[in-house]
């Protein structure tokens, strides 16, 4: 299946850069582009793509007011796509912000055209977290700097099985299914299952969510060792 994709930033080379890159690719489709975050939300409604690149900085609207009206749509609005973040060190806190509204991962501007076809893929496949060890360090940094959330989110690990709890434990330590499955010795589609039942449990959209609700319930720590 053709995986759609559209390219919002306010760069024009950009643009055409990417979308030329993943055009090329016979599984990838660009339908549509923009400059602005207000535009990116525009035309995702109309061509309702598999995948929203997203810049982080941009005029009008800005990256991470477009990803928060895609991915927590008014009623009436079914659509809602994997946004995969464009963003530089230097704008992690904008990136952490945008995991926590429901981004799929975040993306180097800078990185090697075969990592953003990849990423492309590993975020319309479902696999939400892009990178998990560096992503990962990423929002240690940031949850270690701010306070605790109004609600303890320690008290929902409650209603999770201690193996349920155990595997969220390794997806926040960037753990990848396969590398879970043989951590407990059990069967992939086992893991994707507990995977399931935990974000259901936690009303957690994705694996970048589950990420950062370990970090905030303090069942990962910044600093662990993996």
């Amino acid at each position: 299946m053709t995986i759609r994709v559209i390219i919002v930033d306010d760069q024009a080379m950009v643009r055409a850069g990417f979308a030329a890159l993943l055009s090329a690719q016979a599984d990838i489709d660009v339908v549509g582009e923009a400059p602005d975050g207000r535009q990116g939300v525009q035309v995702s409604r109309t061509a309702h793509p598999d995948v929203v690149l997203m810049d982080v900085r941009m005029p009008e609207m800005d990256g991470l007011t477009a990803a928060r009206e895609l991915l927590s749509p008014p009623p009436g609005v079914v659509h809602r796509p994997k946004v995969l973040m464009l963003t530089t060190f230097d704008i992690d806190d904008y990136v952490y912000e945008a995991l926590r509204a429901g981004a799929s991962g975040f993306l180097l501007k800078d990185a090697p055209p075969a990592d953003l076809i990849a990423a492309v893929r590993v975020v319309a496949s479902g696999e939400a977290l892009l990178a998990p060890s560096v992503t990962r360090r990423l929002i240690a940094d940031f949850v270690q700097q701010r306070p605790a959330p109004r609600k303890d989110p320690s008290l929902r690990l409650k209603g999770l099985t201690p193996r349920e709890t155990e595997v969220l434990e390794l997806i926040a330590r960037g753990l990848s299914n396969q590398e879970i499955a043989g951590h407990l010795v059990l069967a992939e589609q086992t893991v994707k299952t507990h995977i399931g039942r935990v974000l259901a449990k936690l009303d957690l959209r994705d694996r970048a969510q589950a990420v950062i609700f370990a970090y905030e319930a303090g069942l990962v720590r910044p600093g662990d060792s993996d």
